[in-house]
């Protein structure tokens, strides 16, 4: 079974989403974006979602966490929860 881990940072608009992502990318940490800004109980591991399996999570959530790059920053994803940005930390075969 395929497995990834992965953190996220789950916000209200694409918009803040996006602004956020440029912070990260300008080089602000990843894990303390998470805890000042997600909407996510993740926050408190700095976003970290531990390990999961295909269908674990919604789908739009899946098929970017088992298709993108590892270690590079993803979104913003809508859901039905808002909008995520996504960083795939592992996966497994």
């Amino acid at each position: 079974m395929i497995t990834a881990s992965a953190r996220h940072i789950l916000v209200d608009t694409e918009e803040q989403c996006l602004t956020l992502k440029s912070q990260i990318e300008s080089g602000d940490d990843f894990a303390e974006i998470a805890k000042q800004h997600s909407n996510c109980p993740s926050k408190t591991q700095g976003g970290a979602l531990g390990s999961f399996g295909r269908g674990q999570m919604v789908q739009e959530f899946d098929e970017v966490v088992f298709s993108a790059d590892l270690n590079t920053v993803q979104g913003p994803v809508k859901t039905q929860f808002g909008y995520h940005l996504l960083e795939v930390t592992n996966r497994t075969e």
